[in-house]
């Protein structure tokens, strides 16, 4: 037999008592929060908050408070606060590990001087939209009849800050064969991250409208997600292949080259907290009451601002700090081959082949240039590829230049006639692309 759910409506005022009793932790941690001398917070100080936070929204989403009047306002105080815990945990974090990524080298000593303001001063500003928030929250609670405990947070209590454990992102990645490899992918994908920032042309904007309009083309909520996955896939893939191994303990710039990532990629996290903070609050919050009392205490153009000028201003900039030891990385660990073919007049390439050769290059994630009548363009992207043949419709020779391992298996597309009899025709050493 079938077991049937239904709802059933709870007074305002018996949820009141509720309320109270399951809010009474996250006010002890504001009575220990705004104690009077705590001047700045830290890690386990952020990391508390969330988890507080979040769990008293949770409470307030199970009983459906962010579609009552009485209690939206309530609601949307401590989703906004959860997300400036969580920038403020995320910068606070990088800041306390500046020094031992090598940071102060990465730039010149005025630069780091003022990246060290910049970042204190950032991290201040969440701070003091935190505590802003939680007096909202406090004030709020008062005004529902809710009594405040005045015992603190015992110290003892704050969770201890343990780094998050997870599988390896391994979808999608090639089966790598042995280290010089893995590094030759390390690289590459940190280069890709490089170009994809440098294609955005971040830059400081004063000017409120204008950084605005910036901040609303390049970094809505779901391209931040993009930046900040792009480098914690560049992350993983280095913890998860290189991380602990001979050649990183032989080389110390491959753990610099982790610094540089690391530190972009929690700028990045906090740029997403605050994206999602500024998206909600303009499009997802169904209270307009709710919505202008927030606008009131949180200035937006402020929070882009520092989510713009600060923290993704020196994310790039960490970023492409680290792009020359990148390429040195790249072109030690990686043995570079040139091969030309010539194509038959039987055969063209055309949309299909194309996308097989992308295949081959993308598989082992390393550069592979391809260079046809003089013109050259990257033979991992199939537009360019395209453009490139298309714009000399009757070559007939195509020259390949990069690492040997995907050059030696467009060898062995072009020898197999590029693949125009099939892909189970494909010699053994290109069964992955039958998969792709």
């Amino acid at each position: 037999m079938t077991e049937t759910y239904f709802e059933k409506l709870i007074l305002e005022r018996q949820f009141v008592g509720l309320l109270q009793a399951h809010a009474e932790v996250f006010f002890r941690l504001s009575n220990s929060l705004l104690t009077p001398g705590l001047d700045s917070w830290n890690k386990k100080h952020y990391f508390q908050l969330i988890n507080e936070a979040d769990a008293l929204e949770s409470f307030l989403d199970d009983y459906g408070a962010r579609y009552n009047r009485t209690y939206a306002f309530l609601t949307e105080l401590v989703a906004s606060l959860r997300w400036f815990a969580h920038a403020g945990y995320s910068i606070s974090h990088m800041v306390g590990r500046l020094d031992s990524y090598g940071a102060p080298n990465w730039v010149t000593s005025e630069e780091w001087g003022e990246a060290t303001r910049a970042l204190t001063e950032g991290l201040e500003f969440l701070r003091g939209n935190a505590v802003c928030l939680i007096t909202a929250v406090r004030a709020e609670a008062r005004h529902l009849s809710i009594e405040l405990t005045p015992d603190a947070f015992p110290e003892t209590n704050f969770m201890p800050v343990v780094a998050r454990r997870r599988l390896p992102r391994s979808v999608g990645q090639a089966e790598l064969e042995n280290e010089e490899q893995k590094i030759g992918e390390v690289a590459t994908r940190y280069l890709k991250a490089c170009d994809l920032f440098a294609d955005l042309r971040v830059r400081r904007i004063q000017d409120p409208k204008e950084r605005h309009s910036f901040f609303s083309r390049v970094c809505t909520e779901a391209l931040a997600r993009t930046y900040e996955a792009t480098v914690h896939n560049l992350q993983s893939t280095y913890d998860t292949h290189v991380q602990n191994t001979v050649f990183e303990a032989r080389d110390e710039r491959l753990g610099k080259l982790r610094g540089h990532a690391s530190a972009a990629l929690h700028l990045l996290q906090a740029v997403t907290h605050l994206a999602h903070f500024i998206e909600r609050h303009e499009t997802d919050i169904r209270s307009e009451e709710a919505k202008r009392k927030i606008s009131e205490l949180i200035d937006r153009p402020e929070v882009e601002g520092v989510a713009l000028n600060v923290f993704l201003f020196w994310a790039d900039r960490f970023m492409r700090s680290g792009a020359a030891l990148a390429e040195a990385l790249l072109s030690e660990y990686t043995k570079n081959l040139e091969l030309e073919f010539e194509l038959p007049d039987h055969l063209a390439l055309h949309a299909r082949p194309a996308a097989l050769i992308v295949g081959i290059v993308n598989h082992y994630s390393t550069p592979v240039e391809m260079e046809v009548g003089g013109k050259r363009c990257n033979a991992g992207s199939i537009l360019e590829l395209l453009v490139t043949v298309g714009s000399q419709p009757h070559q007939r020779r195509f020259l390949f230049r990069g690492d040997e391992r995907p050059v030696r298996d467009i060898a062995r597309l072009f020898t197999a006639e590029l693949g125009e009899h099939g892909l189970d025709l494909l010699p053994a050493e290109l069964a992955y692309l039958r998969t792709q």
